[in-house]
């Protein structure tokens, strides 16, 4: 996705990908130029390595909502950039509303999934979403996907339990990210880093996902010296030792104590919200801003809300009505109002262009 400076970078980079013991390689359409130069690094490998196919898994994705004809138009373009007669997974990109679900079981969506497993142009179908915990569930026991990419983060564990369900389900599961949208791990705060001392952030929120199961992790590499933890990481069990899971404990720890009595526990009993504030995501923001020193991460996930479409929150803190109908429902008995208008206060920052779109 973010190898995107040339063909070159790309090859440099899916190199360094395979020497790392890395066989999943994940793009799509909408990440600019990354799924063409993909197609000529595997041409620039193939002329070194006949067999550079032979155990490698490519995933390519398409957006929901188009026809039949522009779909089957899309997956011919899909396949001849990456130099493919047949792709390995293909994902419906960004299965994030209703309607994309209905789109991808009963209407065009359907046909053209089926029609591509028909043709053999593909090996299997799955999906990625950002969309509601209840949505995901609905697709996963659809029946019609083999796999998911879900957000699935050391701080964000609310789809965990989803993800362990779908595996042991037989459904495929990658982690969306857990580098950058896990939060921007890869420029830890000073809190964070003493935190999780004496590991490094990443190193343990990439150990906390695979000891939960999840052994497909998107890495976002744009040079080879990206996935030098995931080199070391290769074949490394168990993957927390005792003092790995010491560390996360520390930085539990250090988190709650910052937050004090302030501290959301995520359990979304302040739900619905009749203002449709999404309450526990900004107060998870909140949460590690505050407790972890991530206001970067945080500053900027807060500042997509209402400015990415499906692919985020459409209401920040500021659309709270202080009309108290969560107080009630808060086993903790939290402040929620006066706790929206300070994540409002500390995150609320001009806009920072996305790196798609």
């Amino acid at each position: 996705m973010r190898a995107t400076g040339s063909a070159e970078q790309m090859t440099q980079v899916l190199k360094a990908a395979l020497a790392a013991g890395i066989n999943h390689v994940e793009t799509a359409p909408a990440y600019g130029m990354a799924e063409r130069y993909l197609g000529l690094a595997l041409r620039n490998l193939q002329e070194q390595d006949p067999d550079v196919h032979a155990d490698l898994v490519l995933t390519s994705k398409l957006l929901p909502g188009i026809s039949l004809e522009d779909g089957q138009q899309q997956l011919a373009a899909l396949l001849e950039r990456l130099g493919l007669t047949q792709l390995h997974n293909l994902a419906v990109h960004g299965l994030n509303r209703p309607e994309h679900l209905n789109w991808a079981l009963e209407g065009a969506g359907a046909e053209l999934l089926r029609w591509a497993l028909e043709e053999g142009l593909v090996g299997q179908v799955g999906f990625s979403s950002h969309g509601s915990n209840t949505l995901i569930e609905q697709a996963l026991a659809s029946g019609r996907f083999s796999f998911c990419s879900l957000h699935l983060h050391l701080f964000d564990q609310t789809r965990l339990a989803i993800a362990q369900h779908a595996l042991q389900a037989g459904i495929g599961v990658l982690a969306i990210s857990p580098a950058d949208k896990g939060g921007r791990l890869y420029a830890p705060s000073d809190e964070l880093l003493v935190d999780c001392a004496p590991f490094h952030p990443l190193e343990l929120a990439y150990r906390f996902l695979l000891e939960a199961g999840i052994s497909s992790l998107t890495l976002g590499a744009e040079q080879p010296e990206d996935l030098a933890l995931a080199a070391r990481l290769s074949g490394a069990t168990p993957w927390l030792s005792e003092a790995h899971q010491a560390a996360l404990a520390r930085l539990a720890a250090a988190g709650q104590a910052r937050l004090g009595t302030e501290a959301c526990g995520q359990c979304r009993a302040c739900l619905p919200c009749p203002s449709e504030v999404p309450i526990p995501e900004l107060l998870r923001l909140r949460n590690l801003a505050v407790g972890h020193g991530m206001n970067a991460f945080a500053q900027e996930r807060y500042n997509l809300i209402g400015r990415a479409g499906h692919w985020w929150e459409e209401r920040n803190a500021s659309a709270c009505q202080r009309c108290g109908d969560c107080l009630p429902r808060c086993p903790h008995q939290l402040p929620i109002p006066d706790l929206l208008a300070d994540t409002h206060q500390r995150l609320a920052a001009a806009p920072r262009r996305r790196l798609w779109g």
